[in-house]
């Protein structure tokens, strides 16, 4: 048997606890590096959500380094393959954009990979110039990954259909057992204005009101500004939400608990998202879920079958499907037994290395 073949991964790594890192670091942990020889390369430049978008002249700094480390490492290992993960801002893709290029340059094929869904908005309000930047750099890859078959004409005017791959989300958890009998609802991302925190508080004022506190919410998360953190706040003191709980991230075992303990998961963004990871996480646990129509959340939560999409910025409606399954603990274990079905089937780390390998061998040997 041959040697490996060495795969090169750029991405992120916690913290900050934001999608794409945790993305990163579970391919890195996982049976993929048994059948591919991995490098990486941490092209992380915030440590926390506060920071993100900020300009500054250690950032200036980190970048140069990195593209350094970039050359040196392809240089050293000598990759068949770079898989880099691009942006959808311009600002972003003028960054990414140069991995591309170099790498090509050094002869390397390069896969590129989308981990959300805003692109196509994206590129649609770009410039002329950014447009065709886009295009031309695109060319030179062998294609692209995306999160769910709904995201795929995202790409059309640039691959093939052959060369845009789906990959969901995945990955394999240390479950916890339930060691509490409340009922609990669950909110687990950060709290930003995009994941629509305040419709989910404003949704549980709606439900007070009409006498429905039979239930306890826990939400867990970093807060992104001060504003919307005295606004959601205000909710909750002013209408004296005293059942709900707020906690800082959590991770592993912990964070692990709070699902283990929820018997509803509710996420509601408003903006594109791509394949959540905090929906993956809710399915392992068999979770009924509330949330919305954003990438390729349609393609784990079936309607009316493991959970309810519900229109953004609704809290009325948020209140409507959170008052059925409150309520109706016989839905409540349907949907828990199909959310834990369509994670076994789709979502566990086996079946995702066993997409990716085949991803990364069709890139190495076909194209």
């Amino acid at each position: 048997m041959g040697e490996k073949p060495t795969i090169f991964l750029l991405g992120k790594l916690p913290p900050p606890l934001i999608g794409p890192a945790i993305a990163t670091q579970i391919i890195l942990n996982s049976g993929l590096k048994n059948e591919f020889n991995l490098i990486h390369l941490d092209t992380r430049m915030n440590t926390d959500v506060a920071t993100m978008g900020r300009w500054s002249f250690s950032k200036m700094y980190r970048s140069v380094g990195i593209y350094v480390e970039f050359l040196q490492k392809i240089k050293q290992q000598q990759p068949q393959l770079i898989l880099v993960p691009i942006s959808q801002t311009t600002m972003g893709f003028f960054k990414d954009a140069p991995f591309i290029w170099l790498g090509k340059f050094m002869g390397k094929k390069v896969l590129i990979q989308l981990r959300g869904s805003n692109f196509g908005n994206w590129i649609n309000s770009a410039s002329g110039i950014t447009k065709r930047l886009v295009k031309t750099t695109l060319k030179k890859c062998v294609g692209v990954i995306v999160l769910g078959n709904n995201l795929k004409p995202l790409f059309k005017d640039y691959f093939s259909e052959n060369q845009i791959f789906v990959i969901p989300n995945g990955a394999n958890y240390e479950l916890q057992t339930k060691n509490i009998t409340t009922l609990n609802v669950l909110y687990l991302a950060n709290f930003l204005p995009s994941k629509s925190f305040d419709d989910v508080l404003k949704a549980l004022v709606i439900l007070k009101e009409k006498g429905i506190t039979n239930f306890k919410f826990q939400a867990a998360g970093a807060w992104d500004n001060e504003t919307f953190k005295q606004q959601c706040l205000a909710i909750i003191e002013e209408n004296q939400l005293t059942h709900v709980e707020l906690f800082p991230p959590q991770s592993g075992a912990a964070k692990m608990q709070l699902f283990a303990n929820a018997a509803v998961f509710v996420f509601c963004p408003k903006m594109p998202e791509g394949h959540p990871w905090v929906i993956v996480e809710a399915m392992a646990n068999g979770l009924p879920i509330i949330t919305t129509d954003q990438g390729a959340i349609v393609e784990s939560v079936i309607d009316g079958k493991n959970g309810f999409i519900v229109p953004v910025e609704s809290p009325e409606t948020i209140a409507e499907k959170l008052e059925l399954l409150i309520n109706d603990a016989e839905l409540r274990n349907q949907f828990s037994m199909n959310s834990k079905q369509f994670y076994n089937a789709n979502y566990t780390e086996e079946k995702i290395v066993e997409n990716l390998a085949k991803v990364l061998n069709d890139c190495l040997y076909k194209f």
